[in-house]
């Protein structure tokens, strides 16, 4: 029997079902759907039954539906790629019954027609209500022509089936109305809906007007922007390339929020200017560098101590008191990260320290060790000879060619902002009329303010308090005080003989053996040589030039050792060295001990001169504290015919003239109590300071000064094994000095036994190694008379005869 639409059926029939999955269709309407192989089958089966109607049917998950629509088939055919598809006009609700055969593979079922009851009072008051709610969401959308479709519709049921094409009804919203066959019902359920729709979208509304005032500015701005490049284009200038990704830029880093604030005014001004301009490379250089800054970046500090002195201990020998300063700011970190007191913005936990001491003595390596210990990023910033206060702030951005100073180049270099920065020979920075560096680093080496540094060229606050500062330096004496007061001053002395050993032993002979590609089985340095070139072959306070020593002796034994092979006659695999080596004709290694230094080195450059220098009477031993460490200071005193005066030679220093005043003052003042003659130093005495090329100041030779004049004015000698230092004053007092652990390390390389010291400067001596002072009769005094009385041989028919002087004169 052939069953038409759009007549509604009366009675059940036996229709095959089409399924859908991905919309639930409700009647009137009409759909486009794309056959796949069951609704094709569907098709062809309603076609070999000679019917033009299918039932479409939501497909479930937990089953078969309980109701669906018959839908008549109103056009078969294919879509533009080819693939089939029908045309299906939704016309009667249906309730499934149950499953019969029929032609075909696709599903049979009995459908029973649902026909709506009659629309009562309420139902039509239900449609009035619901079709204004409909109107008012097609109104905002502006779909005027559906509006007028709506408005034509009288019957209630046909009106609820129209939320098939209700956009912001999901499917099982639909397939509720398609199971609720009441129309009132579907009507009332419909309108709760379609008024949650239309408060979300209030609010939405409400939002997006509240959203788009906000944004009004921006939106302006940019379609200003885009058509200022139009017009530029036009002009033929081109648009300024990168301006908006140098906003996206600015805008996806992970900046402060001050610092983005000023890079997006530098971006707008980028984006008004033009590219001719020289203004535009400046500003993207700066926006480079600004984003090139590791503004929130932080490095974790290792909280392992034991670790971190191991990693000191292994890197450097001795520097004890620099290992336990980086210990302890370890130490304390660790402890208060455990208990929460980090410091949050601002004044950080940073350190400020000045390494003092004379070359050679590894402070410039200690700051990588340091950097490597507490597991921070570490930059090396060279001082020495910077006389621009530029290169500490950077340039003002007016300037052609402008950069940011050395600290803001060291940050961004390490990548965090919490480095190691070490500042290396801050004693060497100079001033002129380009400004005093030293005083720019005043702010950059305060704890106190070094939280705001600003860099003329970033002309913005970069939080300096957690870097680790590590200043070097040779001598304190020409770093200004306010600066040297901002760091905290620790002094790190020359090394002993033994220290020396030991560091040659484990760090120099390993480093220079793999630098001239030897192995510790073909050349070994005994340690009574490497004792003897510390001793007679170097005389300074680090280690470089022993270094250089060992590198020279070593080069001269890979020679021998070239030479006693058997040129490329027979190779052999060294496991050691990873590559093949000639096999030498003779067996066993190279030693160099005590006996073949000679033949490595040549004679000693450096012997005890002190008995032969002071041999003679009016020459006494001071020791001083130089940019190279401790030295040992031999002081002459002569007299000559001529008018009472004195002369002064040297290159000397006004105070050092000073003091020599008042060492023949004193000694003139005090003829009697000495045993001097009275006419003994009524004549030109002449004081000289040997090594008249290197300048010489301080008052730590007055009681050498003392010393020597007393042995001219007497005819004895002063005792070759003692030395001495101390300020002296016109009353013979001895004041205290500095550099005390420096000179007495120098006394002992030079081979003195004896050394007078302040008696106030006895506290100075806790820092000397042990093993200096079990080599030294270290003596504080108080008066020079001390000195004079230990210092000055006795008299056994001296060379010189004091009367005979005193008649000559």
């Amino acid at each position: 029997m052939l069953w038409k639409g759009p007549q509604n059926m009366t009675t059940p029939r036996n229709l095959p079902v089409l399924f859908l999955s991905d919309t639930v269709v409700l009647p009137g309407m009409v759909v486009s759907i794309a056959l796949d192989e069951a609704a094709q089958a569907a098709i062809d089966a309603a076609r070999a039954a000679k019917l033009d109607s299918v039932l479409i049917a939501p497909r479930l998950d937990e089953g078969y539906a309980s109701y669906g629509v018959v839908a008549a088939i109103e056009q078969v055919g294919r879509m533009r790629g080819g693939a089939p598809a029908a045309v299906l006009k939704a016309e009667q609700r249906a309730r499934i019954g149950h499953g019969v055969t029929g032609p075909g593979a696709a599903l049979w079922v009995e459908a029973e027609p649902v026909d709506p009851a009659p629309a009562d009072g309420r139902a039509k008051e239900l449609a009035a209500e619901y079709k204004k709610l409909v109107v008012s969401v097609l109104q905002r959308r502006e779909a005027w022509q559906v509006i007028d479709v709506v408005n034509q519709l009288t019957d209630p049921s046909a009106l609820a089936d129209t939320a098939g094409y209700a956009p912001y009804l999901n499917d099982e919203q639909k397939r509720q109305l398609l199971d609720t066959p009441d129309v009132a019902t579907r009507l009332t359920t419909l309108i709760g809906w379609t008024k949650d729709h239309i408060a979300e979208m209030e609010v939405t509304e409400k939002i997006s007007e509240d959203v788009r005032e906000g944004m009004e500015k921006s939106q302006r701005e940019f379609l200003l922007r885009q058509q200022l490049n139009a017009i530029r284009k036009e002009l033929g200038e081109g648009e300024p390339d990168g301006a908006d990704d140098y906003r996206a830029r600015v805008e996806n880093a992970d900046l402060p929020e001050t610092v983005r604030t000023a890079a997006l005014r530098e971006v707008d001004r980028l984006e008004r200017g033009s590219e001719q301009s020289p203004e535009a490379g400046w500003i993207r250089t700066w926006l480079d560098t600004v984003l090139d800054l590791p503004w929130t970046v932080k490095t974790t500090d290792s909280e392992d101590v034991p670790a971190a002195r191991a990693v000191l201990d292994a890197d450097h020998h001795g520097l004890d008191e620099v290992k336990d300063r980086m210990v302890e700011y370890l130490a304390v970190r660790a402890r208060r990260a455990a208990r929460g007191l980090e410091v949050v913005g601002g004044r950080g936990s940073g350190a400020v320290l000045v390494l003092v001491g004379p070359p050679g003595v590894g402070k410039t390596s200690l700051g990588e060790s340091v950097a490597r210990a507490l597991g921070r990023k570490f930059v090396r910033v060279a001082l020495g000879g910077v006389r621009d206060e530029a290169e500490i702030r950077g340039h003002r951005r007016t300037y052609v060619g402008a950069l940011p100073g050395r600290i803001v180049r060291a940050v961004k270099e390490a990548g965090s902002m919490n480095p190691v920065v070490l500042l290396d020979e801050i004693d060497k920075v100079g001033s002129d009329y380009r400004g005093d560096p030293a005083a720019a680093l005043l702010e950059v080496l305060d704890p106190a303010q070094n939280h705001t540094f600003r860099d003329h060229y970033l002309d913005l606050d970069l939080d300096l308090s957690d870097v680790l500062f590590i200043a070097t330096a040779n001598v304190m004496e020409t770093i200004p005080g306010p600066l040297l007061d901002r760091m905290e001053l620790i002094t790190v002395d020359g090394y002993t003989e033994d220290d020396k050993v030991a560091i040659a032993r484990d760090f120099l002979v390993p480093r220079q053996l793999e630098r001239n590609a030897l192995t510790t089985d073909e050349v070994r340095i005994t340690d009574a040589a490497l004792r003897e070139i510390a001793a007679n072959y170097t005389r300074e306070a680090g280690v470089r030039q022993l270094e250089r020593l060992i590198a020279k002796a070593l080069r001269k034994a890979a020679t021998r050792l070239s030479e006693r092979e058997i040129p490329a006659t027979a190779l052999g695999y060294d496991a050691a060295l990873g590559y093949d080596r000639p096999v030498s004709s003779e067996s066993g290694p190279l030693t160099i001990d005590l006996g073949e230094l000679r033949d490595y080195l040549g004679r000693p450059r450096f012997t005890p001169d002190s008995v032969e220098r002071t041999a003679v009477p009016g020459v006494a031993t001071g020791l001083a504290v130089t940019g190279a460490g401790g030295d040992v200071l031999y002081i002459e005193a002569n007299a000559a015919e001529g008018e009472r005066s004195l002369t002064l030679t040297g290159q000397l220093g006004d105070v050092m003239k000073e003091s020599a005043q008042i060492a023949l003052t004193y000694v003139r003042s005090h003829l009697e109590e000495i045993g001097i003659e009275p006419s003994v130093l009524d004549r030109n005495i002449h004081i000289h300071f040997p090594a008249g090329a290197v300048p010489k100041d301080g008052p730590s030779a007055g009681v050498t000064m003392v010393t020597a004049l007393v042995s001219l004015a007497l005819g004895r000698q002063v005792r070759a094994d003692v030395g001495m230092t101390g300020e002296v004053t016109l009353n013979g007092r001895v004041l205290p000095i500095g550099g005390v652990k420096q000179k007495l390390l120098a006394a002992q390389r030079s081979g003195l036994r004896t050394v007078f010291i302040p008696a106030r400067n006895e506290p100075d001596l806790d820092e000397v190694p042990a093993d200096v002072l079990a080599a030294l009769d270290v003596r504080p005094v108080g008066d020079v008379a001390e000195i004079l009385a230990y210092a000055i041989e006795p008299v056994a028919e001296p060379a010189y005869d004091a009367t005979a002087f005193a008649a000559s004169a």
